[in-house]
């Protein structure tokens, strides 16, 4: 695709181009494909797994546009996973129902590119997606591309799965920099030429998700995640200059500033523990930011859901701004939430 596509009919994306706010604040939720809608529930009853209905093309096209059916998202995320770049780079991966990611012993010289192919439907439901949007009536949606940094995907390769202390990271990276950079090294290559195919493709964004950043102290929070996150976007920019790439370091707390000032990102995603009018005094003049409604709240639903996305819209708005959640939708979250949520950003946005 051209990079220079403009983006004037599609509010998403203006707010990255412009970094000036939107007359009508976009939107789009995180996770906002998935298991609290039944119509995804139904698709995966007939298939074989999270794995199986993500490297099917078919699958992921419709369950990405699912959402964007029943609330006209200005942004549609392709339906994938961010362990898709152990699973080319030949560590096992299964999801188990009820328990999440499992994935196999790690040998990093085992690891390599030739299972890359693997990746391929991906590249094709973007295709797809981009198509279907046309074709339904939703040119005004964006489409974003999305992968793992390399700090949040190292921890899921050495752990095995999901973690809560990330012990066996932590120590390697204390104990075996040099073996531990070697591995961030192949994922900062793998997750930028990923990027850049899912740009090829179709994505006119693309998100970077540091889902375990808030892990890290400030020093190796530099090191492991902000260096390796400016090695890709600066990856991505030399083939793509004009394609925002969105940067989210969840649990960042203070270290969003140095985060944003220092990886190159166009934009922020912003977790919900990040007070917002320090996010407005401190980060939106640097850059536009995305988020942070708490997914509980909007599980809870009701008149604290409309409040607190009353403060964020408030406080937020007068600088570049596009609504999210500050994680991805809980599985147990009612439609008419979200329905809810959508009306009050509309009439409000």
């Amino acid at each position: 695709m051209n990079d220079k596509t403009p983006a004037s009919d599609k509010a998403f994306l203006n707010v990255l181009h412009t970094r000036k706010p939107s007359s009508k604040i976009p939107f789009w939720f995180m996770r906002q494909a998935g298991r609290y809608l039944p119509e995804y529930r139904e698709l995966r009853a007939r298939k074989n797994g999270f794995l199986d209905m993500a490297m099917d093309s078919k699958s992921a096209c419709e369950i990405t546009m699912q959402p964007i059916r029943r609330f006209g998202m200005d942004a549609a995320i392709i339906f994938s996973d961010i362990l898709v770049i152990p699973y080319a780079l030949g560590q096992s991966l299964d999801f188990v129902q009820g328990e999440g990611p499992k994935l196999g012993e790690l040998s990093i010289s085992k690891l390599g590119y030739g299972g890359f192919s693997k990746l391929d439907p991906v590249y094709e439901a973007l295709g797809n997606v981009r198509t279907a949007l046309n074709a339904e009536g939703f040119s005004h949606t964006a489409l974003i591309g999305f992968a793992g940094a390399p700090w949040t995907v190292a921890t899921y390769m050495i752990e095995g799965g999901s973690s809560r202390d990330f012990l066996k990271t932590k120590m390697m990276a204390y104990r075996d920099p040099e073996g531990f950079s070697a591995l961030i090294d192949m994922l900062v290559e793998a997750t930028a030429s990923y990027l850049i195919k899912q740009i090829r493709a179709g994505a006119e964004a693309v998100q970077i998700f540091d889902s375990w950043a808030g892990a890290l102290d400030s020093e190796q929070f530099n090191r492991w995640a902000v260096q390796p996150t400016k090695r890709i976007v600066d990856l991505v920019r030399a083939d793509y200059p004009h394609v925002p790439i969105i940067g989210f370091p969840k649990g960042a707390g203070q270290n969003y500033l140095s985060y944003v000032q220092n990886t190159g990102v166009s934009a922020l995603g912003l977790d919900s523990q990040v007070p917002v009018k320090w996010a407005a005094q401190s980060l939106q003049p640097l850059a536009p930011v995305q988020g942070n409604l708490d997914p509980v709240c909007l599980l809870a639903g009701g008149d604290a859901m409309i409040l607190a996305a009353e403060r964020i819209v408030e406080t937020l708005k007068g600088g570049p701004f596009i609504f999210n959640l500050g994680h991805g939708i809980h599985k147990d979250t009612p439609v008419e939430h979200v329905e809810a949520l959508v009306r009050f950003i509309r009439d409000n946005g």
